[in-house]
């Protein structure tokens, strides 16, 4: 009887199977949007990178006027030839750009959000402040600042030099680095200062009294308790860097080796008719993307998958639960003093 009692009460009850029915026909527009804009365009690339461009065909000597069958070679050649270096440099270009880009805009993100989380006076005004850069196009970001870059221009008045930024290697990756990580740090800002505001007052109260210097705090509290807020912030950015591709073609221009990205090769092929190749370069993307988000989730943002707030390292639970015991152990013994009535007196005599 047992076992048929268990059996019973494992089964799922007919109203949690109508919610299930109901989860999966509200989910299946979503399904079918992704399936339309996502899995068909992907399928359609892989099926393109296997054709080459229309042109003369050397056994023949005749003009194709179809595009050839060429299997792998596509994928090849991104790794011998001309078309390997250029796939290479855009390939570091890409990874440069993410990883320094990044690294920048966390640090000045987190800075402008515990600037903005201080309870000063104007508070309102320097987040709005803060936020212009991130509101404004990045097309329109990129002309300003090729104004400021240019060879009369501010950058160069404030160094007191004559400087050709776009034409160098590392000037020109300097003028990315530096446009980008203006416009897009207050994203991070942004979202790192949401996660601040969840973190309550009396953790914080708690260190004072256990005696945790401002750094200690920092560290110990602040980072821990933010960490995932942080870790989509900087996983939104860096799946963005990856994606960059607007501002290096507005800034310095085309096909400049200096700063041309992976996305610039595909649009730079395909604007050529050369779509097989921009197929094949466009995979490679994807899977570039997707390896590298999926791996920082892995290594980063294991509790967030998780839903597992034990599982965080570096927050001294501990330290903070005794001092707050210790708080309210005094704020009780105090509010008990206060409880005790006082002695009234009668005739100069007290009862």
């Amino acid at each position: 009887m047992s076992v048929n009692a268990g059996t019973k009460w494992n089964r799922p009850s007919s109203r949690a199977r109508q919610q299930a029915k109901l989860a999966w026909w509200l989910v299946a527009p979503t399904v079918i949007v992704i399936s339309v804009v996502i899995i068909f365009p992907t399928l359609s690339s892989v099926y393109q990178s296997f054709f080459g461009a229309k042109g003369i065909d050397p056994a023949t000597g005749f003009v194709n006027q179809t595009e050839p069958f060429v299997g792998f070679d596509n994928y090849i050649n991104m790794f011998k030839g001309d078309s390997g270096a250029r796939f290479q440099n855009a390939f570091w270009n890409t990874t440069l750009f993410t990883v320094l880009t990044v690294t920048v805009e966390t640090l000045l993100g987190v800075t402008m959000a515990l600037i903005m989380h201080k309870a000063m006076k104007g508070r309102g005004f320097v987040r709005a402040a803060i936020l212009v850069p991130w509101a404004i196009p990045t097309a329109v970001s990129a002309i300003l600042w090729r104004w400021i870059f240019d060879t009369n221009g501010i950058a160069n008045a404030l160094i007191g030099t004559q400087v050709i930024w776009a034409i160098g290697d590392w000037s020109a990756k300097l003028t990315v680095i530096i446009a980008d990580s203006w416009k897009t740090a207050p994203f991070i800002g942004l979202l790192t200062l949401a996660g601040l505001q969840m973190i309550s007052e009396e953790v914080y109260e708690a260190a004072k009294i256990d005696g945790a210097n401002a750094w200690e705090r920092f560290v110990h509290i602040t980072l821990p308790l933010v960490k995932p807020a942080l870790i989509i912030a900087i996983l939104f950015r860096m799946l963005d860097a990856m994606r960059m591709f607007d501002l290096p073609y507005i800034l310095i221009g085309a096909r400049k080796g200096s700063v041309e990205t992976l996305s610039m090769l595909v649009q730079d092929e395909a604007s050529n008719l050369r779509y097989g190749s921009a197929a094949a370069y466009a995979l490679v993307l994807f899977l570039y993307v997707f390896l590298l988000a999926f791996a920082f989730v892995k290594v980063m943002g294991a509790e967030i998958i998780e839903g597992s707030s034990e599982k965080r390292r570096g927050v001294p639970l501990s330290l903070i639960r005794r001092a707050y015991r210790q708080k309210r152990a005094e704020a009780q013994a105090s509010a008990k003093e206060d409880a005790k009535p006082e002695p009234q007196l009668t005739g100069g005599r007290s009862k």
